[in-house]
């Protein structure tokens, strides 16, 4: 096996994620999974969403992540991550660091997360984004990333997107399928 490695899924709210990262558990034993909508859930249980939250929580998404793998524990982070700096802090402290984009057009997402039911996941963001709640795509920026290791296109069936993750992580793990 590889040195121990952070895959970072990014990508919209709705784009897919948190259904690839559950695939890639499933398919790869001892693999970790850091979520940020469980983390939220229990770390701002009344969340707001504003700047200064977002800071404290990606950072304590990086600090895990870093601390997970150095004990040699690969780790898979799923989470939007809107800004394109806290993707770089764990680029930069993580020496095995993997940014996956998952790509997916704004009106898929939003029906998507219309659809979804993930008990962590905040329910209706983009109907509370014309209220005027952040939401990263639509009032709040979404640094795309600039030169991702992996990016999956959101129009490929899930279970073909969920294959090219799992195929991934297993390269950079050194572990035959």
């Amino acid at each position: 096996m590889g040195r121990p490695a952070a895959f970072w899924l990014t990508g919209l709210p709705g784009s897919g994620k948190s259904t690839l990262a559950r695939a890639a558990i499933q398919a790869i034993p001892g693999l970790v999974y850091l979520s940020m909508d469980e983390m939220r859930s229990i770390v701002t249980p009344h969340p707001t969403y504003g700047g200064e939250e977002r800071d404290h929580l990606y950072m304590g998404l990086v600090f895990a992540a870093v601390v997970l793998t150095r004990e040699g524990r690969d780790v898979l982070i799923d989470a939007t991550a809107n800004l394109r700096r806290w993707r770089d802090a764990a680029r930069s402290r993580i020496g095995n660091f993997h940014e996956i984009y998952v790509s997916c057009p704004l009106e898929v997402c939003k029906e998507r997360e219309r659809l979804r039911s993930d008990p962590f996941a905040p329910i209706d963001i983009y109907k509370k984004a014309e209220s005027g709640a952040p939401v990263p795509g639509v009032n709040v920026a979404y640094n795309e990333p600039e030169k991702p290791e992996l990016m999956i296109d959101c129009d490929m069936p899930q279970e073909d997107a969920a294959h090219i993750l799992t195929e991934y992580i297993r390269s950079v793990q050194l572990v035959s399928p």
